[in-house]
């Protein structure tokens, strides 16, 4: 049972909108942190003891949360320390899953390590990195994930998983497929090294050709980053409303090379994209949002894209998680009109379970 007297403690009706980056959502029925694997652990055994869903609460960086709120309980992760081990050329760098993504990768990139360094900026805790397998400007989180320690809840013990077991693919991984809901990561080992950074990305090499850097390390490639995610509105700032989003809205989607050439037919233009795996191509969502005729800060009142960049739904002040998503489902009807392509979100839907405007945004064919 959670006492009264530790970090654990349980609070009842506690706003949730102010704990994600969108701003939406009511209230968590109930409410509680977790500081350890310990506190994980015994934070479940209440919800399980009390018949109550859990979800567990990392930076709040990708969540839809409903206007009802959530009508269980809720668990607040902050589960921290950072350890480096291992030889001085390929070390291991342990964080537990409270920990800021970002102040992680910039204490990493600080010492000269590569593997991350593109993922600079991106909002939220470790433990959501594996989940989404975290991705951005060529480079995943897969590739360096050596292992998660994750919180069992359908063996009730804590785990190890290596980087094989997680399932990683294209934004998903088993912990938000074939497993969701099952574990609660509690801790990430990540593998990193200090080779010169592989790019791959046209903004990124031509930021850095801008500076006149030929070679960059990691720490250009951060600084370079920063600023191109700043551009487009994606590092959160306090003072630019752009910022109040879950960042992509849409994950580029994975197209089939004659998909890829229809495209191209009805825009009677060649269409960016970079090469998949099966021979499939990723085609970048904004670009699709475009030419489907949804501009940059086009929207309503309340809601709309991004002045900076079409794949960013942002809160104008005032909006609902029904005005979110009655507007992403415009977006991605007007995509799926012009291009016969559904796009699919990137957010995790909270307390909207059985929405019909929810389940058509994740629903991956037509029709």
């Amino acid at each position: 049972m959670v006492s009264s007297s530790d970090p654990r403690v349980l609070r009842e009706n506690v706003p949730l909108h102010s704990l994600s980056t969108l701003g939406v959502g009511g209230a968590a029925r109930w409410f509680a942190r977790a500081e350890t694997s310990e506190d994980v652990q015994t934070i479940h055994e209440w919800s399980v003891e009390h018949d109550l869903p859990l979800f567990v609460l990392g930076g709040g960086s990708n969540l839809v949360i409903s206007d009802e709120g959530f009508d269980g309980l809720v668990m607040s992760m902050g589960v921290t320390g950072v350890v480096m081990s291992g030889p001085d050329d390929a070390p291991r760098v342990s964080a537990g899953a409270g920990e800021s993504w970002d102040r992680l990768v910039e204490s990493v990139v600080a010492r000269g390590l590569s593997g991350v360094e593109c993922l600079s900026g991106i909002p939220g805790t470790v433990g959501g990195t594996p989940i989404q397998n975290v991705g951005a400007y060529g480079q995943e989180v897969a590739s360096v994930i050596e292992r998660v320690v994750a919180f069992d809840r359908s063996q009730s013990e804590l785990t190890e998983l290596t980087s094989a077991d997680c399932g990683f693919s294209y934004r998903r991984s088993r912990f938000k497929s074939d497993d969701a809901g099952r574990f609660i990561v509690c801790g990430v080992s990540f593998r990193l090294t200090r080779s010169t950074p592989a790019l791959t990305y046209p903004d990124l090499t031509a930021e850095l050709g801008r500076r006149g850097i030929t070679s960059p390390g990691p720490g250009d490639v951060r600084d370079a980053v920063l600023t191109i995610r700043r551009r487009k509105g994606m590092v959160l700032d306090a003072d630019d409303p752009d910022t109040r989003s879950v960042g992509s809205f849409f994950m580029n989607p994975v197209v089939t090379v004659e998909d890829r050439d229809r495209v191209a037919d009805l825009a009677g233009d060649r269409v960016p994209g970079f090469a998949a795996a099966g021979g499939r191509v990723k085609i970048p969502a904004a670009w699709l949002i475009e030419r489907s005729g949804i501009r940059k800060g086009q929207g309503e009142p309340t809601v709309g894209l991004s002045t900076k960049h079409p794949l960013a739904i942002v809160n104008r002040g005032g909006a609902t998680s029904r005005d979110v998503i009655r507007f992403a489902v415009q977006v991605k009807r007007a995509v799926l009109e012009w291009s016969g392509i559904p796009l699919r979100p990137e957010p995790v839907f909270v307390g909207l379970d059985g929405d019909e405007d929810v389940e058509f945004l994740q629903k991956a064919q037509h029709g």
